[in-house]
């Protein structure tokens, strides 16, 4: 089985953390990559290096939130079809909405307790890495 990337976009280092923990477990099938800001996600997209698999991706984040960076990334041809799950301490129902609306493909509240976001980051993998087919996985990047 091929390795699957994957790239959060998280400013808070704290849920950085639990999340590489969470993907510990996960080592042998997915690569993860972080970017601690909007832009620094859109540049590692833009660069030379395939493409994510999968982008986890959280909405409130200052500079360049959530939305704008689903935005450009839906924008870009090279982007517009990589799978985006929105995770996001919100569970407020206008996030959510705008979410779907900008073109997300799942939204997952983090949950506060440990545990449980390492569940939720399991549950992500067990479909996103394992169950779903994205149609351009190892797929060369555009030129």
């Amino acid at each position: 089985m091929e390795r699957r990337r994957i790239l959060l976009v998280d400013d808070n280092v704290y849920d950085v953390e639990l999340a590489l923990s969470a993907f510990q477990d996960e080592d042998a099938h997915c690569e993860l990559m972080v970017a601690g800001s909007g832009p620094e996600a859109l540049r590692v997209l833009r660069g030379p290096a395939p493409l994510p698999d999968l982008i986890l991706l959280d909405l409130k984040m200052p500079q360049m939130d959530g939305l704008a960076v689903l935005d450009a990334l839906r924008g870009e041809a090279s982007t517009r079809d990589l799978p985006v799950v929105m995770l996001s301490t919100s569970a407020e129902a206008r996030d959510i909405r705008d979410s779907y609306a900008h073109g997300a493909s799942a939204y997952v509240v983090k949950p506060l307790d440990f545990t449980q976001f390492r569940q939720a980051m399991h549950t992500i993998m067990a479909f996103w890495a394992h169950l779903n087919h994205p149609p351009c996985f190892g797929q060369p990047r555009p030129s």
